[in-house]
């Protein structure tokens, strides 16, 4: 079942095109990478789908629900979670509050709840606890979750932005560029992170430049350049598209 449709996709900015056209489409609990060269339009895809760019062209459809001019906060709440290219944690707040946070979208709980600490309201965050305490442990947080978040290691910083995101509870999660700045063992572990999310039913759209990792992690790939795509296949079919070799390698000018 398709679970994302994203057809003749278009974003400019005044008379700079970022997306040209793009059609994907992702089905339930299926792994899609979308690579492609700096600037080929990958995170502005992103932005699109999550309703932080309004597209100047093209449809966005979720679970056959249109997204266009959704705002952020409806998009996550349709079902879709995302973590970005340069972390955005609450770097003053624990790394417990930074999970909780992502919970509390979902729990129902009222000002007054809050003001007076009803007992919905004790529940409420005793839930909330439970849940990023379940999430922490599903990513492998190995650092203390009562200190501040800025102070855990650089890795362990991107294993929080996906508890919180997973605390949502999407249908659909995207990860842009989740294993940028990880080391070689740091990644191996993510490719299993990545798998494991999967396995929880759980589609993922993956931006991500370690080729080694996408080849492995995805069942389809999604190759853009300069704002259009130029590939949509399997790992295997992608990685001999004479297009995608050019567009990585260039091609041979000289006579």
């Amino acid at each position: 079942m398709t679970l994302l449709e994203v057809s003749e996709l278009r974003l400019a900015f005044g008379g700079l095109v970022a997306i040209d056209g793009l059609s994907f489409s992702v089905g339930e609990a299926e792994i899609v990478s979308v690579i492609g060269p700096n600037g080929a339009g990958k995170t502005s895809a992103f932005n699109c789908v999550t309703g932080f760019y309004r597209p100047t062209g093209g449809t966005i459809a979720f679970d056959g629900q249109s997204l266009l001019g959704k705002r952020p906060s409806a998009v996550a709440a349709a079902g879709i979670s995302r973590t970005f290219q340069n972390l955005r944690l609450f770097g003053e707040l624990s790394v417990l509050d930074n999970v909780r946070a992502g919970s509390h979208l979902r729990l129902k709980q009222s000002v007054f709840d809050a003001l007076l600490h009803t007992p919905r309201y004790r529940r409420t965050e005793r839930a909330c606890t439970a849940e990023a305490n379940h999430w922490l442990d599903f990513v492998g947080l190995r650092g203390d979750r009562y200190s501040e978040a800025r102070n855990l290691p650089y890795g362990e910083q991107r294993r929080v932005e996906i508890a919180r995101a997973l605390a949502r509870e999407p249908r659909l999660l995207l990860l842009d560029e989740p294993a940028a700045g990880l080391n070689h063992a740091e990644k191996t572990e993510m490719l299993d992170l990545i798998r494991r999310i999967r396995d929880l039913g759980i589609a993922i759209v993956l931006i991500e430049h370690d080729m080694g990792l996408v080849m492995q992690v995805s069942e389809r790939i999604v190759v853009l350049n300069f704002g259009k795509e130029i590939a949509d296949g399997r790992p295997e079919e992608v990685r001999r598209d004479p297009a995608v070799i050019e567009a990585y390698l260039g091609s041979d000018t000289h006579a």
